[in-house]
């Protein structure tokens, strides 16, 4: 009895003492061949990014993830625009006048499951002066009743895309009109928030 519990002890000690890791290492051979197996766990992502076409510049930060600026404008266009471009107004004194220029919108997505897009924007932060509003246009204006007012409510934001080819920048018009109203604190420096969004669903 003594001398089987001897060799059942040895047996048990010659199989704990197998390598848990054999295929990283072999005897009477030239070849090994060890396995390893990567993991990930893959994310969705996006990016929606605002730049410079042909007109005013757009330059990060600012106030807001960007910024852009058309210098001195007024009511009656006779300013002539430091960037971009201008309609003077169709009754001087009555209408409007607004500056414009064009810029760069590029969303990317990946990952994702549809490609199918809605890009939007309104303006989150109105202009404090009541004479002056953020106007738009999709395509390149043939005249100031190209432009529209972009919308001040998420429920009112306005659509630039639909569909969007991830990486492909889209070409998109924003501008500022001059109301020719007369009042009290009219005049002077001011600024709005344009939000964007993107949306892959």
């Amino acid at each position: 009895m003594r001398n089987r519990l001897a060799t059942l002890a040895a047996g048990i000690l010659i199989v704990a003492a197998v390598p848990a890791f054999a295929g990283t290492s072999a005897t009477g051979t030239n070849t090994i061949a060890p396995t390893l197996k990567v993991n990930v766990t893959v994310l969705s992502a996006i990016q929606l990014t605002l730049g410079q076409n042909t007109g005013c510049a757009v330059t990060a930060g600012g106030g807001a993830d960007y910024n852009m600026s058309f210098g001195n404008v007024d009511a009656l266009g006779i300013t002539a625009p430091t960037c971009g471009s201008q309609f003077a107004p169709t009754t001087p004194g009555v209408t409007n006048a607004a500056y414009y220029s064009d810029y760069k919108l590029t969303p990317v997505f990946t990952s994702q499951g549809v490609a199918t897009n809605t890009l939007k924007a309104y303006v989150s932060t109105n202009f404090a002066k009541a004479n002056l509003s953020v106007v738009y246009s999709t395509s390149l204006p043939g005249g100031i009743g190209a432009l529209s007012a972009m919308g001040t409510t998420p429920a009112t934001a306005n659509t630039l895309a639909t569909n969007a080819a991830s990486g492909t920048a889209l070409t998109q018009y924003v501008g500022v009109e001059i109301a020719p109203t007369n009042g009290a604190s009219l005049t002077g420096a001011d600024s709005a928030v344009i939000t964007y969004t993107l949306t892959v669903q």
